[in-house]
Formats: structure tokens, C-alpha cells, sequence
């Protein structure tokens, strides 16, 4: 998959001076209203996490848009990343692109909750994830850092996609006995990327994990 727009998009937010100081903000009122008072580390942790999770975006979509070919899923894939990309492009969508790197918020969330959706109904079916990356933890804390109704919002976006791309189905056809012997001689080949790299354990202070 061609990922240099939303790359050069990315880009361009980070590159922005005033990046970091409007997602600390952003987590200052989101720690605020759940009733936590983190300090500037925690921010600037909450912060690092935020740019982190953005930056996964080119790098999941194309590892399972390579994933999900390998396993006859071509179709389904094309569907749901179609959107995506249309997602990303579209700049008056639920968190507008002009407010700047929480602009990006929405489309990263889009992306990364669309190809964990996608992974867990393959993984219901077959007994395997599509990918081993499991990003359900992160995408829960960017759902609580999106907030309602906007969260609500895209995750209804993402069901939809899931609905036009017909994974379910395409993938119950897939759990017959013979499908899941050739699942078990061809088992995906990714290795843990840097998904695994997310700062999740700093996040504590912000209010946006189990443990405050």
C-alpha cells in the first residue's frame, strides 16, 4: 500500500513548534476532567505516546495490508484502507485538520482501531491474529483522549467499514478444517514491530489507564 501521503501529513504536523505544548494542553484538561493531577513529565510522557501512536499509522497499514493479502483477504483489505486513506485526505472530519497535530488524533485512531478490528475478527475464525501487534490497549487510550461523542463518532465510521468490506463473512469461510491446517503451515511473518514501542506504562499519571 502507498502510504506517502499520510506520511508526508504526519510530517508536516510534527513539524509544527507548537505541537507538543497543544497536546499537553489537550492531556492536561483530558487528566483534569478525570479527576487526575499529572505533572509536566506525565505530559510530556502523554505527549510522547500520542506522537508514537500517529507515527504507527503508515507502518501498520502496510503491514496488514501485506498480511492480509498473504491470506486471500485482498479485497477486504482494499475496502477498509480505501476508506482510511479518503479518512485521512478529507479535512473537515470529526477532528478537524486545521486544529493542527490534534487534528490527526481521529484519522490515526480510524486507522489503527480499522486494522486491529480487522485482525480480531481473523483471529475469532482462524485462532490467529493477522498481525502480532496487538494495538487494543493503545487504541483504548486514544478512545479516552478523543472523548465523546467524537470516539462514539469514528468507532461507528470503523463498523461501518467493516460492514462494506464484509469481513466477517469473508472470514467465517475461512475457519473450514483444511483452511486451518493451511493457516497452520503459513503463519504470519511479522515480527513484533515498534507498536511494542508505545510508552503505555508511563501513561498512569494522566488518568487514561487502569492503574492512575
Amino acid at each position: 500500500m502507498e502510504t506517502a501521503q499520510i506520511k508526508n501529513m504526519i510530517a508536516a504536523k510534527f513539524a509544527d513548534p507548537h505541537a507538543v505544548t497543544d497536546l499537553q494542553e489537550l492531556l492536561a484538561v483530558v487528566a483534569e476532567r478525570g479527576g487526575a493531577k499529572p505533572d509536566h513529565g506525565q505530559l510530556t510522557s502523554g505527549a510522547s505516546f500520542i506522537y508514537s501512536y500517529i507515527e504507527q499509522v503508515p507502518y501498520m497499514l502496510t503491514v496488514a495490508w501485506t498480511s492480509a493479502k498473504s491470506v486471500g483477504l485482498e479485497a477486504e483489505i482494499e475496502s477498509i484502507q480505501a476508506m482510511i486513506v479518503s479518512y485521512w485526505i478529507e479535512d473537515d472530519d470529526v477532528i478537524p485538520d486545521s486544529l493542527g497535530i490534534i487534528g490527526l488524533l481521529d484519522d490515526a485512531y480510524c486507522s489503527l482501531l480499522s486494522m486491529q478490528t480487522m485482525s480480531d475478527f481473523y483471529q475469532l475464525q482462524t485462532g490467529k491474529f493477522l498481525f502480532p501487534d496487538d494495538l487494543t490497549a493503545a487504541n483504548s487510550i486514544m478512545r479516552k483522549i478523543i472523548g465523546e461523542p467524537y470516539a462514539t463518532e469514528l468507532d461507528n465510521i470503523v463498523s461501518k467499514a467493516m460492514l462494506d468490506a464484509n469481513i466477517k463473512d469473508s472470514v467465517k469461510l475461512m475457519a473450514n478444517p483444511e483452511k486451518q491446517q493451511l493457516f497452520e503451515s503459513q503463519a504470519t511473518i511479522w515480527n513484533h514491530g515498534p507498536v511494542q514501542e508505545l510508552p503505555l506504562d508511563q501513561l498512569a499519571g494522566l488518568g487514561l489507564t487502569e492503574d492512575k
